[in-house]
């Protein structure tokens, strides 16, 4: 019985790299694409709107989020003697945390943005953010920045008390053993990193509701208008690209939240929600792309398919 339960154990440690390695390969070159395009835009124009700026954090996070993660993956299923009694997973701890949390502040910042630069209100305040937001995009940007700085900082904590403490953060087994010891050691890793991620879903959810409120108040008002079918028709699309981040944004802050306060390396379910928690970055950045009319057409000349059916 121990036998054929580490041979299942392994079974699905190996499932699970190969079903991350496939999303962090296809993650990493849409992030890349998104990076690489921004980039472009800005040595063509020698200089960047607002929402190329977000783009371009956004990405780079993304980016080497999956990066990171995956090489951690790899390490800790196939070579987990070199994590052994050294600070290696408490660092990629500490970055994929950075990292993560930059990936959701900025994403807040990105709805929060859209908020301010679709929605349409008479109130003074708002009108005074509509007016000034190229100015304050940097500002939300180096706050994300520092907000995950903030995230990371009970981190120092583990580094301190690492040599105090008879805890085995690389156990054998795979990377999810570091989550565990943290969660039974230092609990307030876990308590200020849970608030850092709950105020960014709060931001989102606050921009979500003020623009959906907005689409669909002017909705309403442009039915009876002689540019009703344009409008109305531009208004939907706005308003599907936007739930659809909204929902994946709550599915994923429910997984985030779900593993931090449990993950059972036995437990078949805690592949799939570590699965899916993974698979944000790659969904949300293909909508943005496909949103986005300019790299939605670039996308469509590179992959092949796209050539094939223009052929048909």
């Amino acid at each position: 019985m121990a036998e054929q339960h580490g041979y299942n154990t392994t079974s699905s440690a190996n499932a699970f790299v190969v079903v991350f390695t496939v999303q962090a390969l296809a993650g990493m070159w849409i992030n890349s694409f998104i990076v690489a395009e921004s980039c472009k835009a800005w040595f063509k124009k020698k200089s960047m709107n607002s929402n190329e700026k977000i783009l371009l954090f956004l990405g780079c996070f993304r980016f080497w989020y999956l990066c990171t993660t995956w090489i951690y993956i790899i390490i800790s299923v196939f070579f987990p003697q070199h994590l052994l009694h050294t600070g290696t997973s408490l660092t990629f701890a500490i970055f994929l945390c950075f990292l993560n949390s930059s990936n959701l502040w900025t994403s807040a910042c990105l709805y929060a943005f859209y908020c301010i630069k679709i929605a349409n209100f008479r109130h003074h305040f708002f009108i005074y953010l509509k007016a000034k937001i190229d100015r304050i995009v940097p500002w939300l940007l180096l706050s994300s920045v520092v907000l995950s700085l903030l995230n990371c900082s009970p981190f120092l904590q583990v580094t301190d008390e690492e040599n105090s403490t008879s805890t085995n953060f690389t156990t054998h087994g795979i990377f999810w053993k570091v989550n565990e010891e943290i969660r039974e050691h230092f609990s307030t890793i876990v308590l200020i990193c849970t608030f850092g991620f709950s105020m960014a879903f709060i931001m989102v959810i606050f921009s979500a509701f003020l623009l959906l409120f907005s689409l669909c108040r002017h909705k309403h008002k442009m039915q009876n208008s002689s540019a009703r079918s344009l409008s109305t028709a531009a208004h939907i699309k706005a308003m599907k690209s936007l739930l659809s981040f909204f929902f994946i944004y709550c599915v994923n802050y429910i997984i985030l939240i779900s593993t931090v306060y449990y993950n059972n390396e036995n437990n078949l379910l805690t592949l799939l929600l570590l699965v899916l928690q993974y698979a944000f970055p790659v969904v949300h950045s293909l909508i943005l792309i496909f949103s986005n009319p300019k790299l939605e057409r670039i996308v469509l000349r590179i992959l092949p398919c796209a050539h094939s059916c223009e052929l048909n």
